[in-house]
C-alpha cells in the first residue's frame, strides 16, 4: 500500500475543542487548553503518524470578533491555513449548538475549494436525537465533504474522523519521523505550558494580558535542564495577581508548570520565572514580533 500524507487545518470559534481534539488524536499534550477564549495564539502543528499514511495538523485561534492587534494576527493565521492544506475540519460544538462564529466561518469557506469536514464536537453532552435537526441546519451553511459527530474529551469516534481525513490524503512523503508529535521548537511548547497555568489561575482581563516568553534554556552538566521564563502583563496589578501573595501563585504556576514540562522534556527542569510589566503590548508591532506574533502567516 503506498504512504499518504498531507497537511489538516482545525479551524473554529473560540472554545470548541480544537486543541482537545489534536492532543487526542496526537496521544500527549502539545496544545494547551483551557475554558478561556483564544487559548490558542499560534498554529500549532501536531504530528500523527500510522502505518500507512501522516497528516500534520494544523490547529489554529479561534476566529472572533478582534479587539487588539493581537487579535487580527490571530484571525489571519486560522484564515490563512485554508488555502495551504489537503483538507479542513470545521469544528463545532454541537451541545452549544449554532452560533453567529459558525455562520461567520461558513463565510470564509466559501472561497475555500478544500474539502471541508463538519466535525461536530461534545456529542457526549447531548442526546442522541438532537444531533440529526442540528446537522440539517449546518447542512444549510455549507456543502460539506463528511460529516463527524465525536467527542474530542473521550475519544469517541475520533478513529472514524481520522478514517474520513486519510480519503482525501494524496500520496506523499513522510514529512516526519514517526515519533516526532510536533514541529514546534521546546522553548515554544514550554512557554505555551505556563501560559497555560496561568489561564487555569486567573479571571477577568488577566488571561488575555498574559505572554509567556522563555529568555534561557540549557542542559545542565548534571543533566537537568536550566529554563528561565518571563511572563509579560500589561499592567503594574496583574503583575501583582500574578505573583500573588508572598509570591504564592507564581511558585504555584512554575509547580504546575514544571510537572508538565519534565513529562515533555524527559528529564528532570530548574524552572525560573520572571513577571514584568509591557504596557499594552497587544497593540504594539514590535513586541508582538518579539514574542513570536509574525504578520508572514
Amino acid at each position: 500500500m503506498k504512504f499518504k500524507s498531507g497537511f489538516v487545518a482545525i479551524i473554529g470559534r473560540p472554545n470548541v475543542g480544537k486543541s482537545t481534539l489534536m492532543n487526542q488524536v496526537i496521544g500527549q499534550k502539545i496544545a494547551i487548553m483551557s475554558d478561556k477564549p483564544q487559548t490558542t495564539r499560534n498554529k500549532i502543528h501536531g504530528v500523527y503518524t500510522a502505518n500507512n499514511s501522516q497528516i500534520v495538523f494544523l490547529d489554529t485561534p479561534g476566529i472572533h470578533k478582534r479587539q487588539s492587534k493581537l487579535g487580527d494576527y490571530m484571525n489571519m493565521t486560522a484564515l490563512s491555513t485554508l488555502h495551504e492544506v489537503e483538507a479542513v475540519l470545521f469544528l463545532v460544538d454541537a451541545a452549544e449548538g449554532m452560533g453567529g462564529g459558525d455562520r461567520f466561518i461558513a463565510e470564509q469557506l466559501k472561497e475555500v475549494k478544500t474539502p471541508v469536514i463538519l466535525v461536530m464536537n461534545k456529542i457526549d453532552k447531548i442526546e442522541p436525537e438532537a444531533l440529526l435537526p442540528l446537522i440539517t441546519e449546518y447542512n444549510k451553511l455549507h456543502t460539506f465533504a463528511e460529516i463527524v459527530p465525536i467527542s474530542a474529551k473521550l475519544g469517541s469516534n475520533v478513529n472514524t474522523l481520522l478514517e474520513q481525513i486519510s480519503k482525501y490524503l494524496p500520496e506523499g512523503p513522510q514529512y516526519y519521523p514517526e515519533d516526532q508529535v510536533t514541529d514546534h521548537p521546546e522553548q515554544f511548547v514550554c512557554a505555551e505550558l505556563i501560559r497555560e497555568k496561568i489561564l487555569h489561575m486567573t479571571r477577568e482581563e488577566v488571561p488575555h494580558s498574559i505572554a509567556v516568553g522563555i529568555e534561557d534554556m540549557r542542559v545542565e552538566p548534571n543533566g537537568v535542564v536550566h529554563i528561565s521564563a518571563v511572563i509579560f502583563v500589561e499592567r503594574d496589578s496583574q503583575k501583582g495577581i500574578i505573583i500573588g501573595k508572598q509570591g504564592a501563585m507564581l511558585k504555584e504556576v512554575g509547580r504546575r508548570a514544571r510537572t508538565d514540562i519534565e513529562n515533555l522534556l524527559g528529564s528532570k527542569i530548574f524552572l525560573e520565572l520572571w513577571v514584568k510589566v509591557k504596557k499594552d503590548w497587544r497593540n504594539q508591532d514590535r513586541v508582538l514580533r518579539d514574542l513570536g506574533f509574525h504578520k508572514d502567516v
